[in-house]
């Protein structure tokens, strides 16, 4: 995570700059920004930026753009949605970026890997447990947030240690010893983290949380 300038060759940077900007052509439109009008919602949205960039900003790393840290991905698209997720998670990205955390060169890859892969995956997890298993409380919790979780910040590593190899910035070999185990301890803290914080969230503030509906998962069981 957090890819830092000049570790790949400039050409993928310019490439990622590219898909970053048509991702964004198609977003922008199909989000909800009317949301964001309530103070409630703004407010909520606002905190859930300024601690995840607190998240961000703890981190542990080994050497240039082998950096672990908590996501937080899963949870704000199943409090948001995925388009107002995607907004949010870049203005953290551009917060510790301006911090020196991150480089701006990398700016887009890095929005790639670390929102746009994370927020695409927990959504499409959503979508497929709410289409295709019983409206359940411990389903939602279990799968979309503690599942999800662990599995958003695990395909994060699978990329990032593809685009690394692929980029020739490490080995595949040394990428696969010294720096992919560690997701298996992060997807777990990911996972906990994110199933204690949905749970809580839905016992005392679901109208917090736009993708659960208390009529659906407890009301009516």
């Amino acid at each position: 995570m957090n890819l830092s300038d000049n570790l790949l060759p400039a050409q993928w940077y310019w490439f990622g700059h590219a898909l970053l900007a048509i991702l964004l052509i198609k977003t922008v439109p199909a989000t909800p920004w009317q949301r964001l009008k309530i103070p409630a919602n703004h407010n909520l949205w606002l905190g859930a930026c300024v601690a995840l960039m607190t998240i961000w900003s703890i981190k542990a790393g080994i050497k240039p753009g082998l950096n672990f840290h908590l996501l937080g991905a899963t949870a704000f698209t199943l409090m948001f949605g995925p388009q107002l997720a995607i907004f949010g998670l870049l203005i953290v990205l551009a917060g510790v970026t301006l911090t020196g955390l991150g480089g701006w060169e990398a700016f887009s890859l890095n929005a790639l890997i670390m929102i746009f892969l994370p927020v695409w995956l927990s959504y499409t997890l959503f979508r497929i447990v709410d289409q295709k298993l019983p409206n359940h409380f411990f389903i939602y919790i279990f799968i979309n947030a503690f599942i999800g979780g662990a599995f958003a910040v695990t395909a994060t590593g699978l990329a990032s240690t593809w685009l690394l190899a692929a980029g020739d910035a490490y080995s595949l070999k040394y990428l696969y010893s010294q720096y992919l185990p560690y997701y298996i301890l992060m997807s777990w803290s990911e996972a906990m983290s994110t199933g204690m914080i949905m749970t809580l969230m839905v016992v005392f503030r679901p109208q917090w949380v736009s993708t659960f509906d208390d009529e659906r998962y407890i009301r009516n069981k």
